[in-house]
């Protein structure tokens, strides 16, 4: 007999984000710490919910092809749901076991008037194994938003941004469940003494390098436990961060000894790279709207050794401040790392670009406002949307003089193999002597 209990929290957690209450991810994190599962089962329930979210269009695609012109209740959609993606997408569970545990699942909360329907649809869907897959994998090629399971207005966007051939493996990219990379902190270690480390904990890895990193300072964790639990984490050894996130840092260029100011700092990988990268030695400024991210900061700059850095409030700062550069890892759509954030495309709407991009030119002025002569800002988000990222570099351009675009660059899944990111370095000009 399957373990019930994953599939217990994973259908209540699903339930309780059909009911709107929050995003998935928070959901399901909260279950999990009052659940204390196994990690075999916890691995199981995360699975299920993150598979159920991220492939919802496909699911539900199935479920009318099965019940066209019925609208099902909460529960049994997610039952549905659950099931199916345990049958087609999660391979190492059989189909009886899959039907039967969705069924008894559903049953014990609530679904017991319907399960006669569920079990018949699950079971049809059995009998029609090879033919399903066949028809899934031909959806992607003549509906790749079903097929792939997003928007039709994303796919529609990208196709046109990317050419089907990217907007393609972008869509697939999104539906990978991310790998984890960790960033050797040398505040504390080095990449060599930090391999060792794992080598003992039992922890798999990848030395990885970009053009925008070089050698020994990411790499891929391949296996391991839970990494709050490492002796190498909690000694402050590494930060888990993608790559895309460091060339922000690589492009503002921190340097011993300056003054620099991060805006939307939390959760603080920015701000603690930044801190590395000037070995401790100068003065950063990180700043959040909400007190709780920054006590996120706080406690990985403990955890990290890293000192010199000082959190405010965003409204807190001294109106005449400046600084010799700036950080603004802006907040914004988030569509360059849909994979990380599953239930986003859903919520996600196209005139959320537009909001966004207001507010980014909005805070891009106000940074460029804190800069000392011959500083520079860097603009930053994790979008792949011009709207979101050449466009308002150009506009603050060409509405404020005396500053120049020293840099630009836009990272992709498909092109680089990790998170969407866009990054642009903006001068200020020096003063003029009068």
């Amino acid at each position: 007999m399957l373990n019930q209990k994953p599939r217990e929290i994973a259908a209540e957690v699903l339930l309780r984000r059909e009911r709107g209450t929050d995003f998935v991810e928070n959901l399901l994190d909260a279950a999990l710490a009052q659940a204390r599962l196994a990690p075999a089962d916890r691995g199981l329930c995360q699975e299920l919910v993150y598979g159920a979210v991220r492939w919802q269009g496909a699911l539900d695609w199935l479920i009318v092809r099965k019940a066209p012109g019925r609208t099902q209740k909460a529960l049994l959609q997610v039952a549905l749901r659950l099931g199916l993606y345990q049958m087609f997408w999660l391979g190492r569970i059989p189909d009886h076991a899959a039907v039967h545990e969705t069924v008894e699942t559903a049953k014990r909360m609530g679904c017991g008037p319907q399960a006669g329907f569920l079990n018949a649809v699950l079971r049809g869907y059995a009998r029609e194994r090879d033919e399903t897959i066949a028809l899934l994998a031909e959806l992607k090629i003549k509906d790749p938003a079903i097929g792939w399971s997003h928007p039709q207005w994303l796919w529609e966007r990208w196709l046109k941004l990317w050419g089907a051939e990217s907007a393609t493996r972008l869509l697939e990219w999104n539906d990978s469940p991310p790998p984890t990379y960790a960033r050797v902190n040398t505040l504390r270690t080095t990449a060599a003494a930090l391999a060792e480390s794992w080598r003992a904990e039992g922890v798999a890895f990848t030395p990885c390098a970009w053009d925008w990193t070089g050698d020994d300072l990411m790499f891929r964790l391949d296996d391991h436990s839970s990494l709050a639990e490492l002796p190498s984490f909690r000694a402050g050894d590494f930060y888990v961060q993608d790559p895309s996130t460091l060339l922000a840092v690589q492009l503002l260029e921190p340097r011993p000894g300056e003054e620099i100011l991060d805006l939307c700092a939390a959760p603080g990988g920015k701000t603690t790279f930044i801190a590395q990268r000037m070995g401790n030695q100068g003065s950063v400024v990180a700043t959040d709207a909400h007190a709780d991210r920054l006590a996120l900061i706080e406690q990985n700059c403990r955890r990290l050794g890293v000192t010199g850095v000082r959190t405010l409030l965003a409204g807190e700062l001294p109106a005449t401040q400046t600084f010799d550069r700036i950080l603004l890892d802006a907040p914004c759509s988030n569509t360059g790392v849909l994979r990380r954030r599953v239930e986003l495309r859903w919520r996600l709407q196209p005139a959320e670009l537009v909001r966004l991009a207001a507010a980014q030119a909005r805070l891009l002025g106000q940074a460029a406002t804190r800069l000392k002569p011959g500083g520079t800002v860097v603009y930053s988000t994790c979008s792949l949307e011009p709207e979101e990222n050449h466009a308002v570099v150009a506009q603050f351009l060409a509405t404020n003089s005396g500053f120049r675009l020293e840099a630009e660059r836009q990272l992709t899944p498909f092109a680089e193999g990790v998170d969407g990111a866009y990054v642009a370095r903006v001068r200020r000009d020096e003063a003029r002597p009068e």
